[in-house]
C-alpha cells in the first residue's frame, strides 16, 4: 500500500520543529532527509528512520520498509513532536559521523 499524500503532509507536520526537512518521492513513499542527511521515510503510512546507536535508546520497534530492505526503527509516538525532533537530530548526528569516518 503506496502512501497517501495526506498522509505525507500530516507527518511534515508533525516534522514542523525542524528546519532543513526536505520530502522526496520515491515509488509511491517518500524519502525524508534533514540538512541532506537521508535519515529515513514514510513507507506504507508509517514513519521510519535509520537504526544508529544513539536511537536505539528510544526503544522503537524494529521494522522492515519494503521486501528485502534493512530494518528500520519506527515512530510510533506520532503525536509528541519534540521527541520525534529529537529522535531525527540523534539519528542524523551519527549518519553524519559515518560519513566522515568513511572519509
Amino acid at each position: 500500500m503506496a502512501t497517501t499524500k495526506e498522509y505525507k503532509d500530516f507527518i511534515l507536520e508533525r516534522l514542523s520543529l525542524l528546519d532543513n526537512i526536505r520530502c522526496r518521492p520515491m515509488m509511491g513513499e517518500y524519502l525524508l532527509y534533514y540538512n541532506d542527511t537521508l535519515f529515513g521515510g514514510i513507507y506504507d503510512e508509517r514513519l521510519l528512520v535509520k537504526i544508529t546507536e544513539s536511537n536505539k535508546g528510544y526503544k522503537m520497534r524494529q521494522e522492515i520498509p519494503y521486501t528485502n530492505a534493512k530494518p528500520m526503527h519506527f515512530i510510533d509516538e506520532i503525536d509528541n513532536k519534540e521527541k520525534i525532533r529529537d529522535i531525527i537530530i540523534d539519528t542524523c548526528k551519527d549518519l553524519a559521523s559515518r560519513k566522515l569516518e568513511k572519509k
